[in-house]
């Protein structure tokens, strides 16, 4: 089956994006695309009947995520500019959420605003296992460190969170071996968890996220969105629009907290990278690109990343 994608990334968290209808082996063609291709996973974009369009998110080892921010920002142009409109909801496994096309954030970059939602502070939503424990907000585990305060949310996408110091943000060995540990055979994690680091910088928070089902990737957009939750609650930086750096650029996460109520947002870059004609079988040997065409727009997103990492290369090997 021959199949057109849009090659695309969010923070350079890149994957292949494609409108199609439901089927079973979408997990088999994720797994065959990023064989062929360094990319962290698929988007799918489906018929919906509460929405302009459903997502789904294929991880490149094929498993299925619930969300994923930065495709969804992806997903939320292709929508908009396929349906002709500013705003759009979009169905995803555990809700339909509000996306919007907003001023861009450097010159020639596309950029939009989407809803990050649900969010669970409670253990059962991750699932997470210690001590009989229903909550964990910024308090160190033991078994890992006396120094690292720990949260563990869930945004849909389960998050464990430590802030930490310069030189464990610098040395990724610390960060891997937990990673590592939680996403293998574990009594703390049986489904996994994406494990995020935050420093806090000079204009707001540094993250590196260790992606459950991709390891270490360029950003994870729920893992910004929640880091800056976190940050918010422990007096990092304060409610409202937080800069949340990492290792492919720059996002903007407004938390806004009344009581129990927490509104999430996440903005930043849906870049088009390539146009690609693929022949999809049902084997890696059978499957092959049939042409790419290289699209100009990441000459933008390389201006912006030379001005935004002035404040957190020293992160970034």
């Amino acid at each position: 089956m021959e199949m057109t994608l849009i090659k695309v990334h969010g923070s350079m968290n890149t994957f292949y994006m494609f409108e199609g209808e439901e089927r079973e082996d979408y997990a088999q063609l994720a797994i065959q695309l990023s064989a062929l291709d360094d990319v962290d996973g698929i988007l799918v974009i489906l018929p919906s009947a509460v929405a302009h369009a459903k997502m789904r998110v294929f991880n490149n080892d094929g498993s299925e995520a619930s969300m994923c921010g930065n495709g969804l920002r992806c997903v939320a142009r292709y929508v908009c500019e396929r349906d002709n409109v500013q705003e759009a909801i979009i169905e995803t496994m555990k809700a339909s959420l509000r996306v919007k096309k907003v001023e861009t954030l450097n010159e020639g970059i596309e950029t939009y605003a989407v809803e990050i939602s649900p969010v669970s502070f409670l253990l059962d939503s991750l699932p997470m296992n210690y001590l009989n424990h229903t909550e964990w907000i910024q308090k160190p585990l033991a078994f890992i460190s006396e120094e690292i305060p720990f949260s563990a949310v869930t945004v849909p996408n389960p998050h464990l969170i430590g802030i930490v110091p310069d030189e464990l943000q610098k040395d990724t060995n610390h960060q891997q071996k937990w990673a590592q540990y939680f996403n293998g055979d574990n009594e703390y994690f049986p489904d996994g968890v994406n494990v995020s680091y935050v420093t806090p910088v000079e204009q707001g928070i540094f993250v590196r996220t260790y992606e459950r089902g991709v390891g270490f990737t360029n950003a994870c957009g729920t893992a910004m969105t929640a880091s800056a939750l976190i940050s918010c609650m422990a007096g990092l930086v304060p409610f409202g629009e937080v800069s949340v750096y990492n290792p492919g650029g720059l996002v903007k996460c407004t938390v806004i907290k009344d009581g129990d109520n927490i509104e999430l947002q996440l903005t930043g870059n849906a870049t088009y990278l390539s146009m690609v004609k693929f022949k999809w079988a049902s084997n890696l040997e059978g499957s092959n690109f049939l042409s790419t065409k290289t699209l100009d727009e990441q000459k933008n997103y390389e201006k912006f990343i030379e001005k935004v990492t002035t404040f957190s290369s020293h992160f970034v090997n």
